[in-house]
């Protein structure tokens, strides 16, 4: 009953992240976490498929691996974060949606900039040992 329970839990997550890769409004990576836990716990089978979709080695597989996202990565992320939300605060129809969406978004940079590590990549580190030499 669990080994159901979390499947279904699991591709339904994983759905709804993918729809968030298109519509911003739903968030992308915690719902492929969630799917990547769910999966994890439950199949084998599922873990590997999801850890091999575009779409989890694109939001979630440097976060996963290293508990870190390069600062490249987190400003691509960040652009595209802001032209979606951009798009949305100028669309949604009603001012609530549209100060919620101003949180959401200051909230993701928070988030992005401030809680989560940056990866320092190997050639970074070597660059600055050099410059230190």
């Amino acid at each position: 009953m669990k080994h159901h329970f979390l499947v279904s839990v699991g591709v339904l997550s994983f759905l709804l992240g993918s729809i968030g890769v298109i519509l911003p409004i739903l968030p992308t990576t915690p719902f492929l976490l969630l799917a990547g836990y769910c999966f994890a716990h439950s199949s084998n089978k599922f873990n590997d498929w999801l850890k091999n979709t575009k779409v989890y080695q694109i939001y979630v597989s440097d976060y996963v691996e290293t508990k870190s996202i390069p600062k490249n990565k987190k400003w691509k992320i960040l652009v595209n974060i802001y032209i979606l939300m951009g798009i949305s605060i100028l669309l949604a129809p009603f001012q609530p949606v549209k100060i919620m969406s101003v949180l959401l978004t200051i909230g993701l940079t928070v988030g992005l900039l401030f809680v989560i590590p940056n990866r320092t990549d190997h050639s970074e580190t070597e660059e600055k040992k050099t410059e230190i030499h």
